[in-house]
């Protein structure tokens, strides 16, 4: 099947490629509108979760109470008791305009003490945007922003400062955009430098670079395609940008580089074309197939912002796939002996046939990563023994991980937005913006009189870092009570005194709904940890079925499985000790919060599981392909690594070009996906890959390729093998074992 689909796109490669402009226009038109139609809300917590419906209810009885954006104010001379305080904040706030402000609520309006700092020279307002979503009350953030800070109030003494809900989804979105623009803008040059040394021809190296293009062009227009019929986040972008560009230079290193050795063996280009979508086009579906499970194993979370990463990252994928299996073939077809064109280095210069004619075969085992093969299967069993417990060490850390949410430290420190929350934070009454919320329903909520209520509500005020709890509306039977406390609204403390809250036995006749930010975070981890084992079964069951069906064993699978477990590991002890326990927090410039957002890991095993199945599929088969020729365990191992060491290891390299933009992202967990990545790639495609593998498969021998025989009868019938397999070759004397 790929051989002839190679085969007929080289004969109609002009209609595939003036097919492919026009989709290239399309999406450079109406696909990068994308942009303006992703969602930046809170997106974290479960739908179905207790929190959830306590915050419709609330919605819906006492209506929106978010406080989209908060104004600081600060005089150095003046009390909030002094008039002309007042007077200078309440002219400012009555020159916004009415059609975009719903709602003001200050202190000289409410007299609650929530409001003042506790040395009285600060205050703030809370302002409620129109606006029916997310992106309506962007627009509205944008258009008043500079009427919050006007000049007159500096006049008067106050500084304003601006921060909320509203500001800091605005203040994302920038470092979003501009994270992505860093990484495209600094990561072509570079990469399209080192694809020029790797192939050392321009012609060559531009090819990858526009496969990588294209995939994100294609999935920013997927992505607006989705926005269409479900929410998806805007964090989804840096999920394209990083998959689009690296998977798609991945696919397009792996093809080009096949078919410039098809070059040499083949009589015609539309041959060479073919053999190349039959060998590297197969093992690029598989790959993709792989990496794509992996992904979709996200959209079982009901959280949307992970619904939405999954959504991105499948859609990224697929494009990239066919993009390799389209476009890339009838480039080269086009192409033809011209792919070696605008050379760098002499000996890329003559004709590929004419010097495929002039040089002798290559001998696989004289080249270094044959011999470090060699020198690593001499020795198997202290190799595995040595990784295996040095990447156990690196993830030991991961056993002492905490859990906990995003705030404001996630900006940077100089961004307005945090030094507002860290302002009142520290400034004014705990949780002043961030209460516990507890609604009480039922027919017994007002039937039972004030003194029920008031037992109910002592009994939430005798919880350990309670400070209060208060009646703050009552309305069609529904009371609404805000309870503070101590902690931070995302630790571990703060999530205890949540649960102790919905231990109480509410009041009879009633129903308690407990909600507000620390109660999402309750709910969110209990959906994660819930939906979690499905994840990894589906993920490793898709695996193993996918590899089983490439390379017709049971073992390679389970083998795969398990070294990719090892990387993971190692990754996440790595993650917690700079992200939690703050180490080298200073050089990546990130405030440490003592824990980890717990959709981060799962992102990460994700993205992660997938790249790592990817240098695994592209090892695997060409280990495959010459133990089918030779019959050699440990040949076959060695010219395996021999033909894909360099290839895995630049594959590499160019991914931590494109992921090292993001490393350093103003955004603390955007920053923690790039280390993450840098990470695993590291160990991936060195220890794992060059060192570990081979010493696993020469222990286990001939049982790398083993199945049972119902298995076999499968493989061979189902199996995506090549049409024609390769003609066996002569094993150099002396290389068998």
């Amino acid at each position: 099947m790929f051989e002839r689909w190679g085969r007929a796109l080289a004969r109609r490669r002009r209609l595939t490629l003036a097919l492919t402009l026009l989709f290239v226009a399309f999406a450079g038109i109406w696909g990068t509108g994308v942009f303006g139609r992703l969602s930046s809300g809170d997106n974290f917590t479960p739908p179905a979760s207790q929190s959830q419906h306590e915050a419709n209810l609330a919605d819906q009885v006492f209506g929106r109470n978010d406080a989209d954006v908060v104004v600081l104010y600060r005089s150095a001379t003046m009390t909030v008791g002094d008039p002309a305080y007042r007077q200078a904040v309440t002219a400012a706030l009555a020159r916004l305009p009415r059609a975009d402000v719903a709602k003001v609520t200050t202190y000289w309006s409410t007299g609650s003490p929530r409001l003042v700092s506790t040395d009285r020279h600060s205050t703030y307002a809370v302002l409620q945007l129109t606006g029916a979503d997310d992106a309506a009350r962007h627009q509205t953030y944008d258009a008043i922003k500079n009427d919050l800070t006007p000049p007159t109030l500096a006049a008067d003494g106050v500084t304003a400062r601006v921060g909320g809900n509203v500001a800091m989804e605005v203040a994302v979105n920038g470092e979003v955009s501009a994270d992505i623009a860093k990484a495209e803008g600094f990561s072509m040059p570079v990469l399209l430098i080192l694809l020029l040394v790797i192939f050392g021809s321009l012609a060559a190296a531009s090819l990858p670079v526009a496969i990588g293009g294209l995939a994100i062009l294609g999935s920013f227009t997927v992505l607006r395609l989705l926005t269409m019929a479900t929410t998806v986040s805007i964090y989804s972008l840096n999920i394209t940008t990083i998959l689009g560009l690296g998977l798609g230079i991945d696919y397009g290193l792996f093809m080009v580089t096949r078919y410039r050795e098809e070059l040499h063996r083949q009589p015609t280009v539309e041959q060479a074309v073919a053999r190349t979508v039959a060998t590297a086009g197969r093992t690029v579906a598989v790959s993709g197939v792989t990496v794509a499970v992996a992904l979709t194993s996200l959209m079982l979370f009901p959280e949307d912002f992970l619904r939405s990463m999954g959504y991105g990252g499948v859609a990224t994928v697929a494009v990239d796939v066919l993009a390799a299996l389209i476009v890339l073939p009838a480039l080269l077809a086009v192409l033809g002996h011209r792919v070696n064109a605008l050379p760098i280095r002499r000996s890329v210069r003559r004709p590929p046939l004419a010097a495929a004619k002039s040089a002798a075969p290559r001998d696989e085992t004289s080249g270094a990563w044959y011999r470090l093969a060699r020198s690593v299967m001499r020795r198997p069993l202290v190799y595995v023994t040595v990784i295996t417990i040095a990447l156990l060490a690196l993830g030991a850390p991961f056993l002492r991980i905490s859990w906990g949410g995003t705030d404001a430290r996630t900006l940077p420190a100089a961004s307005t937005v945090r030094q507002v929350s860290e302002a009142l934070d520290s400034q004014f009454p705990v949780n002043s913006t961030d209460p516990i919320e507890a609604l009480i329903t039922g027919a017994g909520a007002s039937a039972g009189g004030p003194a029920v209520l008031a037992a109910y509500l002592h009994r939430i005020d005798a919880i350990p870092g309670v400070t209060g709890a208060q009646v703050t509306g009552a309305q069609d039977g529904v009371i609404r009570v805000d309870i503070g406390y101590t902690p931070a609204p995302v630790s571990a403390a703060a999530r205890n005194i949540v649960t102790q809250i919905r231990a109480i036995s509410p009041p009879p006749g009633t129903a308690v709904l407990v909600g507000g930010t620390t109660a999402g975070l309750v709910d969110e981890l209990a959906s994660l940890g819930s939906t979690l084992p499905w994840m990894a079964l589906l993920v490793c069951l898709s695996t193993f079925v996918l590899l089983f069906l490439a390379f017709g064993s049971v073992v390679l699978p389970l083998k795969a499985i398990v070294m990719n477990v090892l990387s993971l590991a190692a990754t996440f002890g790595v993650i917690v000790w700079i992200f939690q326990w703050g180490h080298l927090s200073g050089v990546l410039r990130f405030t440490p919060t003592g824990s980890i957002d717990p959709t981060m890991p799962i992102l990460m095993l994700a993205i992660i599981f997938g790249l790592s199945m990817d240098y695994e599929v592209f090892l695997l088969s060409r280990i495959r392909e010459r133990y089918d020729q030779t019959g050699d365990n440990t040949v076959a191992v060695a010219a395996g690594l021999q033909r894909t060491g360099g290839l895995i290891t630049s594959l590499a390299l160019l991914l931590i070009i494109v992921v090292g933009a993001f490393s350093a992202s103003g955004i603390t967990f955007i920053k923690l996906m790039g280390v993450g990545m840098i990470v695993a790639l590291l160990v991936d495609a060195t220890v794992v890959r060059i060192l570990l593998v081979p010493a696993t498969m020469r222990l286990l021998g001939r049982a790398n390729w083993w199945a049972p025989r119902p298995l076999r009868g499968l493989y061979a019938r189902y199996g995506i093998k090549e049409e024609d397999s390769p003609a066996p070759v002569r094993v150099p004397a002396g290389a068998e074992s």
